[in-house]
């Protein structure tokens, strides 16, 4: 396979296996480049590349404007809260004048699941979703599985357990697919009140103790508890959590085994995962940052080639 099926990247239940087999190999092309003492290619110097975040974000964020630099695209940044949007302007309407400024390909963060979709329909430009609320985070479940496959040789057969606040996890939802598609075995472990009634719909298997699903699993993703999504408290405190579904370095040396530990971050140190969880070789945390602009590098390429032959 030598193109994306797709004409944007909106969420991972739109990618084949094939899609994600091509952007892992770019991806590997790209963290070559990335580790060179010149780091950028002029793969994309005709290209322009507007990032609109209409959710705070800062990880994200810089490592989408890093990987357009790094393949020389022109980049503008839109950040919501300094523009016309808290006047009352429309989505459609704030893209579109964008787009008039010839602008070729768009990364959206919106707190609106479904916004990358709806926006693709409407617009003149290839759309990479960087978050639609807690629907998909597919950039990020692409370097989490790629990864997954650097520390483990593959990610097929492997098992992934997803641990924290599934309900209002993007993270959740698009590891599963991509991990599910790639063929691993997947299981979440939370508060029932954090675990989505749907979930064994997606072949998912819901664990509700931790040290079980830790002696299972090859891979723990440790998921933030998202209370800037919370309406209600879905746990009676944070000391309760922290006890049931926290991460310490005392149960993670009760393991029978080595496990690889993951968080999508930001962290909240204490809460679902210790510092010397964090800061272990175990954590390949920071490895997953530094493959998340291999992976956009990679997508942005990808998608990019696609505009340059229509």
């Amino acid at each position: 396979m030598s193109e994306l099926s797709v004409d944007h990247l909106l969420g991972i239940k739109y990618l084949k296996k094939e899609d994600i087999a091509l952007i892992f190999q770019t991806a590997d092309h790209f963290k070559e480049v990335i580790n060179r003492p010149i780091k950028k290619v002029p793969s994309l110097r005709d290209i322009t590349i507007a990032n609109l975040f209409f959710e705070n974000s800062t990880r994200t964020r810089i490592s989408f404007e890093l990987a357009e630099k790094r393949l020389s695209a022109d980049v503008v940044n839109f950040s919501a809260s300094s523009s016309s949007v808290t006047k009352g302007e429309t989505l459609i309407d704030t893209v579109n004048n964008i787009l008039s400024m010839k602008v070729d390909m768009v990364v959206m963060r919106h707190p609106n699941p479904g916004a990358g979709i709806f926006l693709s329909r409407h617009v003149n430009a290839s759309i990479i979703n960087a978050g639609d609320g807690a629907h998909e985070h597919p950039t990020q479940a692409l370097l989490d599985c790629y990864s997954i496959r650097e520390k483990l040789g593959d990610v097929e057969g492997k098992k992934v357990v997803i641990v924290g606040d599934i309900l209002h996890s993007r993270v959740a939802l698009s590891n599963i697919f991509a991990l599910k598609l790639l063929g691993a075995q997947v299981k979440v472990c939370g508060p029932y009140t954090l675990i989505p009634k749907y979930i064994r719909s997606l072949g998912v298997e819901v664990e509700p103790n931790l040290k079980n699903a830790l002696e299972w699993c090859d891979v723990a993703n440790m998921l933030r508890v998202q209370h800037e999504r919370m309406d209600i408290s879905y746990f009676p405190s944070t000391r309760e959590y922290v006890q049931l579904f926290g991460l310490n370095r005392q149960l993670l040396d009760s393991l029978n085994k080595k496990i690889v530990v993951m968080h999508p971050g930001p962290i909240n140190r204490g809460v679902e995962i210790t510092s010397d969880v964090a800061d272990s070789d175990q954590a390949i945390i920071l490895d997953q940052v530094q493959n998340g602009v291999a992976i956009r590098m990679a997508v942005i390429y990808l998608l990019a080639s696609k505009i340059k032959q229509i």
